[in-house]
């Protein structure tokens, strides 16, 4: 039987750039945008550098943390990225400024918060009462702590025992480290958990090779679920309890 539900954050609990209208409707720049304008005006305190060549030099640094988090299954913390960025830049930046433009490019979907998928605030609060919920999500600019204030901003937060971020346990999905620590943490067997996401290769071929089961989110997007092997999907939360009681495992 399944004892314990895990959640993927990103496109499975709350929707991905949902925030980019609500910054453009602000007059602000895309969150794209103004990171690298950030770095551009960091970098020239100490050296004169065209914008340019800022947006080649991050964008070179993001398609490295892209290959790595892809093939290697690790995301760089936001300050090793920066730290590469600006050595491309040919500038080290004093410490003090390092931990500001940090804390600027974690905490950018705090001013501008994502939207959450219609339902699953009720889907989650009625699921809490019957398995333990925990959470496994990849952290990408957004620290995991950051992301529990994301879930604590609709008193989401109190519903989950256990958190898997790939900032702090330093890996991140389909690798099955992430799948193990929860196990271990309420000491249950691999077939007594069963992740809910939205990508088929980190979500739902993951916890399948670790011996898990994996349900598939389509409520924000729809990545080919035609050919998914997930045990099962939905595309409404208010389908989930009842998947879920009816599951054949």
């Amino acid at each position: 039987m399944i004892k314990v539900i895990t959640f993927d954050l990103w496109d499975t609990v709350f929707i991905d750039d949902s925030d980019e209208p609500k910054r453009k409707a602000a007059g602000r720049l895309s969150k794209s945008e103004e990171r690298r304008e950030l770095v551009w005006k960091f970098a020239n305190k100490y050296k004169n550098v065209s914008k340019e060549l800022v947006n080649s030099v991050y964008n070179t640094s993001d398609a490295a943390f892209r290959k790595t988090w892809h093939e290697q299954f690790v995301t760089w913390s936001v300050k090793g990225r920066l730290e590469i960025t600006f050595k491309g830049l040919g500038i080290e930046l004093p410490e003090n400024e390092m931990d500001e433009i940090v804390k600027l490019h974690e905490e950018m979907e705090l001013e501008f918060m994502p939207d959450f998928i219609p339902r699953v605030g009720n889907a989650i609060k009625e699921l809490s009462k019957e398995y333990k919920l925990g959470v496994i999500s990849d952290a990408i600019f957004s620290p995991g702590r950051v992301l529990r204030q994301i879930l604590e901003s609709k008193n989401l937060l109190q519903y989950f025992d256990f958190f898997v971020f790939s900032d702090e346990i330093g890996n991140s999905k389909p690798q099955p480290i992430v799948f193990k620590a929860t196990c271990d943490h309420f000491g249950i067997n691999n077939n007594e958990l069963v992740h809910i996401g939205d990508r088929e290769h980190n979500d739902i071929a993951g916890p399948k090779k670790f011996g898990s089961h994996s349900i598939l989110c389509t409520a924000s997007l729809d990545r080919d679920s035609k050919n998914s092997e997930a045990d099962a999907k939905f595309s409404d939360y208010s389908e989930l309890p009842g998947i879920l009681k009816t599951l054949k495992l």
